[in-house]
């Protein structure tokens, strides 16, 4: 089959993908020479087991050709994140890093954290490995420039300083509190600083400082004193800081046990701005450099790159990548494995993170297997399960009922697989959990058998991925929710899927709940039991899930206004109609000859405003 494909090749740069007989992507790959590439995929022999496999699975393969061999490696990383194919080394935490903004569309420029894509006018500074990491840093960078933080519709409403400004953690330019020229200069320092000219911005605040206090004017003094101790304090809590190197990205790798950790350091204007540590899915025949070559790729694909990218391993194509991300950047982006100095200790320190963390997960990972075998021992599983779903409601008394599932396996909690149902029947009747559990049970299972059919053994082409049917379901309550639950089963023709329900003790006491299972007494476990304290665990995590579910709903209904149900009341009628009557209240009070006194109010409006509040009482 790759054969047939050769024939009608171009000796162009491009990027070619491999597709099973299900049409699922196997591999995607890049090329200087498409036509040489592909066909070194038609000998026989010379190919790792990884690759032989991938070709006797291969059923098509698709090609895009491109003008540059560094733009084909870029449309690979974008592919691959995308499709996320069983054969490549895959980046699966591919979460956006926050950034500092010192936003410019506005005459007083504000300072907060953002995500996501650069459409804002302003300077960006980052990344920054945490939000929590970017909340502490502005709030120390408020005490040493007294910028701004609020909103903008909330600086053109202020008609007096708000508490930062109390507090000298803002200058207030929205009550003139300090000219713009003076504000704009606050500013100008700010970036300074960001940038990496620390010791310029402090030196002007000292020199500022002796000449206040030579004028004896003590007070303004002490504020360039805090305003200098405050930039000590973002400096010193920034750990290691290199004296030479003002922008780079540190990557290392550590592989043991089939699994790799590529720690990852950010370093801004010569200052640590955190790390963050990455586990790619890979083969066990991925070669170290090869796998970091490919995560490069994968983690630029959509962010900015620095000057600097220092690595722990030589990796493949190395010159390629750099000349890819320098298009990327318009600008010389240097990828290298340093050797010595400065640069090789930064990588040292990160090859020490990178093997301590993959410690700590290769750990969790031990302690996760011998939990999830003993789950499966107290309900008499075959194996020990790889997917456990966990159920609950949340509501009151009967208002805003939401379910609510989390799901674990053996690497925790999978957070991007957790669902929340908004009960939406009408027969439940306030506080019906076993009605509410029938709706969740009803909805979840139906769909599970229309989109991936009967449960049955997970084909080997899916190993790598999260399996879409559980392997255990617990639910949050007794015998009651039990039935409900088996009830729904049955009827959806669903025979072998283990249940059990999980009811809270006497005194809703933690370490004496009671297990129910189908055709079995129920049964309590040793106080002690590790298992005990894990399904505990995942109990607690269902609850807090669906009461946050049940919270933003809740919060969301206090929020609609009864004018937004009327067919034809838009933004600007609604306003028109609050101005003129004050309240929604009100409106639903009036007649309709007053309604038809509002601008924008035709008569046929005006009736369809009174009978919609006129009907069953409203």
């Amino acid at each position: 089959m790759v054969r047939r494909f050769v024939r009608n090749l171009p000796g162009k740069p491009g990027v070619y993908r491999m597709y099973d007989a299900d049409g699922d992507v196997l591999y995607v790959g890049k090329a200087r020479n498409l036509k040489n590439r592909v066909q070194s995929y038609t000998r026989f022999g010379g190919h790792t087991n990884r690759i032989a496999a991938m070709i006797a699975q291969t059923a098509s393969m698709e090609f895009v050709t491109t003008a540059t061999e560094a733009e084909a490696l870029l449309l690979e990383a974008n592919l691959i994140k995308k499709l996320k194919p069983r054969y490549n080394v895959v980046l699966r935490d591919d979460k956006s890093f926050p950034y500092i903004l010192i936003g410019h569309d506005h005459d007083a420029a504000q300072i907060t954290k953002h995500r996501g894509a650069r459409n804002r006018k302003g300077s960006y500074y980052g990344p920054f490995a945490s939000a929590g990491a970017v909340n502490r840093t502005i709030n120390t960078l408020q005490k040493a420039f007294l910028l701004r933080s609020c909103s903008d519709s909330v600086y053109e409403n202020r008609t007096r300083p708000c508490l930062l400004y109390q507090i000298k953690r803002c200058a207030a330019p929205c009550t003139g509190e300090i000219s713009q020229e003076d504000y704009a200069n606050l500013v100008k320092q700010a970036e300074t600083f960001l940038a990496g000219k620390s010791s310029t911005v402090k030196a002007n605040l000292a020199k500022m400082m002796e000449a206040a206090s030579a004028r004896l004017d003590f007070e303004l003094a002490a504020q360039y004193r805090d305003r200098i101790s405050a930039m000590s304090h973002v400096t010193s809590q920034q750990g290691i800081n290199p004296q030479t190197i003002s922008e780079a990205d540190v990557f290392a790798l550590a592989h043991e046990g089939g699994q790799v950790c590529i720690q990852a350091f950010f370093f801004r204007a010569g200052q640590n701005w955190g790390n963050r540590a990455y586990f790619p899915r890979i083969d066990r025949t991925h070669a170290d450099s090869e796998i970091l070559g490919a995560f490069l790729t994968q983690f630029y694909d959509d962010r900015q790159p620095p000057k600097n990218v220092l690595l722990s391993h030589q990796v493949e194509e190395q010159s390629l990548i750099s000349d890819a991300l320098s298009a990327r950047a318009g600008r010389k982006v240097q990828v290298l494995a340093p050797q010595r100095g400065e640069k090789l200790k930064l990588v040292t320190h990160a090859l020490t993170n990178a093997r301590e963390a993959l410690g700590r997960k290769l750990a969790d990972t031990r302690s996760q297997s011998r939990l999830l075998e003993g789950v499966a021992k107290v309900f008499d599983l075959a194996d020990p399960p790889q997917r456990i779903e966990v159920y609950d409601n949340s509501h009151i008394q009967g208002s805003n009922p939401v379910g609510a599932m989390i799901v674990a396996g053996p690497e925790g909690f999978m957070k991007s697989q957790y669902r929340k149902f908004n009960i939406r029947s009408q027969d439940i009747t306030g506080g019906d959990d076993f009605g509410m559990m029938r709706e969740v049970m009803q909805r979840r299972f139906s769909r599970l058998l229309k989109e991936h059919g009967p449960r049955g053994e997970r084909s080997a082409q899916d190993e790598d991925s999260v399996a879409p049917w559980p392997d255990l379901l617990l639910i949050d309550g007794g015998q009651g929710q039990l039935n409900a639950v088996n009830g729904v089963l049955e009827e959806l023709g669903i025979e072998d899927l283990p249940v059990a329900g999980v009811a809270k003790g006497p005194d809703r006491d933690a370490g004496r709940e009671h297990f129910y299972v189908p055709s079995k007494q129920s049964f309590m476990l040793e106080l002690r039991d590790p298992v005990l304290y894990y399904i505990q665990r995942l109990r607690d995590e269902a609850h807090r899930f669906a009461i946050g579910s049940h919270r933003a709903r809740r919060k969301k209904s206090i929020g609609t206004n009864p004018l937004d149900e009327i067919a034809g009341i838009g933004p600007g009628r609604k306003k028109a109609l609050l101005q003129a009557f004050g309240s929604a209240r009100e409106v639903s009070r009036a007649s309709v000859a007053d309604l038809e006194h509002v601008a924008g109010i035709s008569r046929s409006l005006a009736k369809t405003i009174h009978d919609h509040f006129q009907q069953d009482g409203k």
